[in-house]
């Protein structure tokens, strides 16, 4: 039997754990550092920090560790895959020079143009100058993204020139040679693919997700790391979806070995539906929070025996559920994302749940963070999950916020 070591803390990583317990191959699941509604759900949980590479390979050895899957970028983008693969050690995820695809917007930017692979149009600029420059090419609104990693945050929608201009004044104040891209704006609706890569380029692709980025109902407020998610998305054709792959997915992989990056683990493309086809909005390099929520269970084959196939350099026949909606919806502490609360009583929920910030208290668990747990649900119907979860949760005595309308894209 198997022993698995899953990095990471939040919903995405718990949605990772069950997903491998489910194999008859597996017998135990480690993660690292994962949370205190994990913990409490019955899944081991390890207390090193993601950044910790070298404590992570360490203990990976001595708990002779047969996989180890990464769940959050953060540690990717430092390099963990080349500190385990330098000892011996089987992971799954990009190199530290691959993770580049999500760790840095102008690395990207510079193979989507190189390849031809369709994307919005973009500068990339490093003083106050050559950034109102660039600004005078794009009409508004236009798009802001710092370069590197901002966890999910680093992305700005300028609506005018005055509001470009106070952020400019604001960010080469702070640092007069910040890496800015500026992007012109894609109109269009977002879905997500995620590819799984193996060592020789293998793919397979799991079920379109969409996500839900703003706070509040109808798409308002700030951006949030996800506020709810639901996959598949049945009403993107299988062309569209064929189209994305052979335009978008299949020709970065390509690419990236061209370059001789080759890249393997999970591929996110983040993809805008514009009037003249499907564009990539930005690539990461995991799966995303929430949308492996409502993506993993719905894959009815063994995921470990499908990993350590695409490790091995094999192509894996795959086995996806196609007769349900996934739902998932994020339940947040009130004052999020700005200024979370901590402390608030989490309630029990008769769904399944994915926890993320949460700690234990006196035997009760409490808020610790801005987004709490993830609660799915599935059915024949995006309408039916939607009625069915929704009022359940309405009922539940919580000071916990949630959007009510994850899932109306599908609906309407």
């Amino acid at each position: 039997m198997s022993k698995v070591l899953i990095v990471g803390s939040g919903a995405r990583e718990h949605a990772l754990a069950q997903t491998f317990l489910r194999s008859p191959q597996v017998d135990e699941v480690i993660v690292a550092p994962g949370n205190d509604g994990m913990a409490k759900s019955g899944i081991t949980c390890q207390d090193i920090a993601v950044t910790e590479l070298t404590a992570l390979r360490d203990f990976a050895r001595s708990q002779q560790i047969d996989l180890t899957f990464v769940g959050s970028e953060e540690p990717l983008t430092l390099g963990i895959v080349d500190v385990f693969e330098a000892s011996g050690l089987a992971i799954f995820g990009p190199s530290k020079k691959a993770a580049q695809l999500e760790g840095s917007k102008s690395f990207t930017k510079n193979i989507l143009k190189k390849y031809h692979i369709p994307t919005a149009n973009a500068q990339t600029v490093t003083s106050r100058s050559a950034a109102q420059a660039s600004l005078e090419l794009f009409d508004f609104p236009v798009v802001f993204k710092l370069d590197g990693l901002a966890l999910g945050k680093g992305v700005t929608i300028i609506n005018n020139r005055n509001d470009g201009e106070i952020y400019l004044d604001e960010l080469y104040q702070q640092q007069s040679d910040a890496k800015l891209v500026i992007e012109e704006y894609l109109d269009g609706v977002e879905f997500s693919v995620f590819t799984l890569v193996g060592h020789n380029g293998q793919m397979t692709h799991a079920p379109l997700a969409q996500d839900h980025k703003r706070r509040f109902d109808g798409d308002k407020g700030p951006n949030t790391g996800g506020m709810g998610a639901y996959s598949p998305v049945t009403w993107i054709s299988d062309t569209i979806r064929r189209q994305t792959i052979n335009m978008l997915v299949e020709p970065t992989i390509k690419a990236m070995s061209s370059e001789k990056i080759p890249f393997s683990g999970v591929l996110y493309t983040g993809v805008m539906l514009t009037l003249q086809g499907p564009k990539v909005i930005e690539f990461n390099v995991r799966f995303g929070d929430p949308e492996a929520q409502v993506v993993l269970p719905q894959y009815t084959g063994d995921f470990y025996d499908l990993i350590m196939q695409l490790l091995q350099g094999n192509q894996p026949t795959t086995k996806w559920q196609e007769e349900d909606i996934y739902l998932g919806v994020v339940l947040a502490s009130p004052g999020y994302p700005e200024a979370p609360q901590n402390g608030l009583r989490v309630p029990e929920i008769p769904y399944p749940v994915n926890y993320a910030g949460v700690s234990l208290q006196n035997g009760q668990l409490v808020t610790k963070g801005g987004r709490v747990l993830t609660v799915v649900h599935h059915q024949k119907t995006i309408a039916v999950a939607q009625k069915q979860l929704y009022e359940v949760l309405d009922k539940i005595d919580m000071a916990l916020e949630f959007r009510h309308d994850i899932g109306y894209q599908a609906v309407e």
